[in-house]
């Protein structure tokens, strides 16, 4: 069974950090293309940032770029959310999300070529 667990979500004040985890069981990540995803109350969901296979091309989301890096650890077959600087507009529920196939504009889009999904870890970001 394929399966992705994110964990590392809490409060936060504006300014902190956070790196997120999402650690798969079922299958190897290293094969996959990655994402990760949040959504807000009331908005709709977003992409945030994605890498591709190799981990050699990687995309974010405009509004997190310079402050949320993306990373793996094949050995440990888990995935990161690096997140500096944080606001309180990223005050949401992450998502980690493999799939087979990547284009990084049409995965931040639209979530093009995940598959798999977790189930999400909560970000508070609030004084």
């Amino acid at each position: 069974q394929l399966q992705l667990v994110e964990s590392g979500g809490g409060l936060v004040q504006p300014g902190g950090s956070l790196r997120l985890s999402c650690a798969a069981s079922g299958f190897t990540l290293d094969v996959y293309a990655i994402g990760w995803f949040r959504q807000a109350p009331g908005k709709d969901r977003e992409g945030v940032a994605c890498m591709d296979s190799s981990s050699s091309t990687f995309n974010y989301a405009g509004s997190v770029k310079g402050r949320f890096t993306i990373s793996r650890d094949n050995a440990k077959n888990t995935v990161y959310l690096q997140m500096n600087n944080l606001k309180p507009e990223d005050t949401a529920v992450y998502y980690c999300a493999a799939g087979g196939r990547y284009n990084g504009y049409a995965c931040l889009s639209w979530g093009y070529g995940m598959d798999n999904w977790g189930k999400g870890t909560l970000v508070t970001v609030s004084s």
